[in-house]
């Protein structure tokens, strides 16, 4: 009797998370929530503005990791279901844009770019950290393409739009000057990008000389890399390089994009969001479709949220200052 009443409950148990999972696909839900239940039982302070501010995913693993303002990096490997924070005291502050989140597109490996708190980059999926000599960075961009990944472009804080750089895995920056007007890319030591307000500059010096290599002016904060080839999102559309950002050209049709892009399986199938919400093309940017919206209360711009997706499981992810952490199931 015992044996077929608790039966019946692990039934009505799992009957009831289907039916919740169900429930939940196509819409926003919050997913940080037991964050906050250990930090208030712990009697850890959240920092201004209050709840999460940054979201990742390594996009290998499925692994989510959120920002909690002043109170770390925290890692969920079951889609936000539970969380752990990860960063050993390393991470600090809080994310202001919605490229402060470098994630490697192969996995395991991401720079964090804070402001009010520590920097500092993980190699092995959060197990280890290394502290960035300098903080207090609106966003920036790496060179995953090197194994020891060395080369970094970033952009101050409230600095008059100083551009610094580190040859060294941040454990040094020199400063490149001021002006710069919110785009970083980075294919190598050899090949910088970065803008002025007017186009895409590139530098293959060590940022002591800027060459004008296109007119098209970044949207997105930095330029992200999968499988060689560079990709910006810009007022036109996907703007694309494929010889380290020596010359650009338009990927496909024309979408309202600012962050990402985002990548799949394969470099046809990317994710981008802007004020038309999260769009998704699956045959290389010729078509483009709006697959969800914008979390209520979220909007498109320079101190903006942060969105993440992970391919496999088809979730997307979104997190900005002073909200919770939220998911998407398709």
């Amino acid at each position: 009797m015992l044996l077929k009443t608790t039966l019946r409950l692990l039934v009505l148990v799992l009957i009831c998370g289907l039916c919740r999972a169900e429930d939940e696909k196509g819409k926003w839900v919050p997913i940080s929530e037991s964050i906050f239940a250990k930090l208030a039982k712990d009697n850890l302070k959240v920092g201004y503005p209050g709840l999460t501010a940054g979201v990742t995913v390594d996009r290998a693993s499925g692994d989510v990791f959120v920002v909690v303002c002043d109170q770390g990096l925290w890692k969920s490997s079951d889609k936000g279901a539970t969380f752990e924070r990860v960063d050993n005291k390393a991470i600090g502050g809080r994310c202001e844009t919605g490229f402060a989140l470098d994630f490697d597109p192969n996995g395991q490996r991401l720079m964090c770019f804070m402001i009010y708190g520590a920097c500092a980059r993980t190699l092995d999926g959060g197990k280890t950290w290394q502290k960035s000599k300098v903080q207090h960075l609106d966003f920036g961009s790496t060179d995953w393409s090197d194994p020891d990944a060395k080369t970094m472009l970033a952009i101050k804080h409230e600095s008059g739009g100083e551009l610094i750089l580190s040859s060294d895995g941040a454990a040094s920056w020199k400063s490149l000057g001021k002006g710069f007007k919110n785009a970083t890319g980075v294919f190598g030591p050899d090949a910088l990008l970065a803008s002025k307000g007017k186009g895409i500059q590139r530098s293959a010096d060590g940022g002591q000389t800027w060459a004008d290599v296109s007119p098209l002016q970044p949207a997105g904060l930095s330029m992200r890399v999968f499988n060689g080839v560079g990709y910006w999102t810009t007022a036109e559309g996907i703007i694309v390089s494929k010889d380290k950002g020596q010359t650009w050209s338009l990927l496909g049709a024309p979408v309202k994009a600012y962050y990402g892009p985002y990548f799949g399986a394969d470099e046809k199938n990317l994710v981008v969001v802007g004020k038309d919400g999260v769009q998704e093309t699956k045959d290389g940017g010729a078509t483009w479709k709006v697959v969800a919206p914008l979390p209520e209360g979220f909007r498109v711009g320079f101190t903006g949220p942060n969105f993440a997706w992970d391919p496999k499981a088809d979730i997307f992810y979104a997190s900005t200052m002073g909200k919770p952490a939220f998911k998407f199931q398709r």
